[in-house]
């Protein structure tokens, strides 16, 4: 890092010498990408990263609007034109250097953030063709930062006393200790399992997020001053309580997300053979699965057998992705509403029908068949039409009476959505919760009705993405920071 993080990183005047017209006629440059082939028998990443060359050449396309639509629509805040006019000048650093200043985590937001449905999706660019591709080019500036890393140029910020617990080591615990530690706080993260990462490391397959970046990262925040401890269940080994009131510690950031499997309530759900998303994910990345055969494989072995994933999110197609980098012979998503509807990212959907993924939508599973040992044999399917929107926006999907049938199955994976964990809420008095079990906290503030405690993500809003998490993570550090040196609640 050439400069500390505290700094701000000034912007020159655009040497960009396209015309605004010509650079809306360029072509977006897309991304290097992993033979379909190939890649489906291995975990190593799909997306393979700009040259110094290609990005540069992206960068040239953006029209540098005099109000960007597209920080507006990041939930970070990131300031793109100029960090992409540091790229047109070729100073890399320096652009790495203007996107930390509204988020910690850029080489995981190049990779995993759906930057359609924010920033790519507000660019001008797409009134004419394709948006700028921001995030590739935040992923560029990142990877390349990391490769010229220098820990001694990080100055940190001077101490202000007070010190500040993070719980649960996702995005949005990540983002919030990495804004405290620059304000001069001091930051210590709890994370429940043995690695740091939290659903960065067990629920992210590999292929889209090696955990060699998630390391990178959380090793770049180390060196700012955040300390990190694992194997601390809150709610368990300590409570928040015993953090402010024994410990010392001025405010609580909880981010422990929503990492409670839900199933379906279906006859057969508790054969050998069904599992859900999360355990599933979990086992491949926490034990390994993905570097087979130099660890043991941690799961029923299903090679050349069929597999099928529920759901339509990117849970359920990394899952899918997954077992077939284990060796499923056939592997299907079961999906009850139509393609338009999947709320997974167009690119993932690419990337799995690329590599041999069958897609059955308008189709649920109405119960799993045993083989008489308690082993998952098949899903005895239904077919669906779609009706009236439901609540969620989407129309709703309907059963097709007589239209029942079979899919042979060794694996079935629930991937259907996740509730929050109620340990915390359970064990810590006078935090207010949902209906749902959810925390209840300021959509502005992240504050909780408990004095001192902030929380955001996953565990306030149910499952989301990352980089909304992140911005819940931003705006609880800013809270927590004004509640830190103004003392009012």
């Amino acid at each position: 890092m050439s400069t500390p993080p505290t700094s701000k990183i000034p912007v020159k005047k655009s040497s960009n010498p396209i015309p605004n017209k010509e650079r809306i006629k360029m072509p977006r440059q897309h991304m290097p990408e992993a033979l379909p082939q190939v890649r489906n028998k291995q975990f190593t990443e799909v997306n393979l990263g700009y040259s110094a060359e290609l990005a540069r050449q992206e960068a040239l396309r953006c029209i540098e609007c005099a109000k960007p639509s597209c920080t507006k629509d990041c939930p970070v805040g990131v300031k793109v034109k100029e960090f992409v006019q540091l790229i047109v000048d070729g100073d890399f650093m320096g652009a790495a250097a203007k996107i930390r200043e509204d988020n910690v985590l850029p080489a995981i937001t190049g990779r995993v953030c759906p930057q359609e449905d924010h920033c790519e999706g507000a660019c001008l660019l797409c009134n004419k063709g394709e948006s700028l591709g921001i995030g590739y080019l935040e992923r560029f500036v990142a990877d390349y930062e990391q490769q010229h890393f220098d820990v001694t140029k990080i100055v940190k910020a001077p101490p202000t006393g007070k010190k500040v617990a993070i719980v649960g080591s996702g995005p949005s615990g990540l983002t919030a200790a990495g804004d405290l530690v620059q304000k001069g706080h001091q930051v210590h993260v709890f994370e429940a399992l043995h690695e740091v990462g939290g659903v960065l490391v067990y629920g992210i397959p590999e292929f889209r997020l090696p955990k060699k970046i998630i390391r990178e990262q959380v090793d770049i925040m180390r060196a700012m001053g955040v300390e990190f401890e694992t194997d601390v269940v809150v709610g368990r080994t300590v409570t928040i309580d015993e953090l402010m009131e024994e410990e010392g510690y001025d405010a609580v950031f909880i981010g422990t997300g929503a990492g409670l499997p839900q199933f379906m309530g279906i006859p057969g759900e508790h054969l050998n053979g069904v599992y859900s998303a999360n355990e599933f994910l979990t086992r491949i990345n926490l034990m390994h699965a993905y570097e087979f055969p130099k660890f043991d494989e941690p799961m029923v072995d299903f090679r050349g057998k069929n597999v099928a994933v529920i759901g339509g999110g990117n849970t359920a197609l990394d899952a899918i992705r997954s077992s077939l980098r284990l060796g499923a012979g056939h592997a299907f998503i079961l999906y009850r509403r139509s393609e338009a509807e999947m709320p997974a990212r167009i690119e993932e959907v690419k990337h799995a029908k690329e590599e041999g993924v069958e897609f059955q939508v308008l189709a649920a599973p109405l119960e799993f068949l045993d083989d008489g040992k308690g082993w998952l044999r098949a899903a005895r399917c239904q077919k669906m039409e779609l009706g009236e929107p439901d609540a969620s926006g989407r129309r709703r999907p309907v059963p097709i009476v007589g239209s029942e049938y079979e899919i042979p199955l060794a694996v079935a994976i629930m991937a259907i959505g996740t509730t929050a964990n109620p340990i915390i809420q359970t064990t810590t008095p006078g935090l207010a919760t949902t209906k749902k079990g959810y925390i209840q906290a300021d959509d502005t503030t992240q504050k909780t009705s408990r004095h001192g405690v902030f929380a955001g993500g996953d565990i306030v809003t149910g499952g989301a993405t990352v980089i909304l998490a992140m911005g819940a993570g931003r705006r609880a550090a800013k809270s927590i920071h004004e509640y830190l040196t103004s003392g009012e609640w």
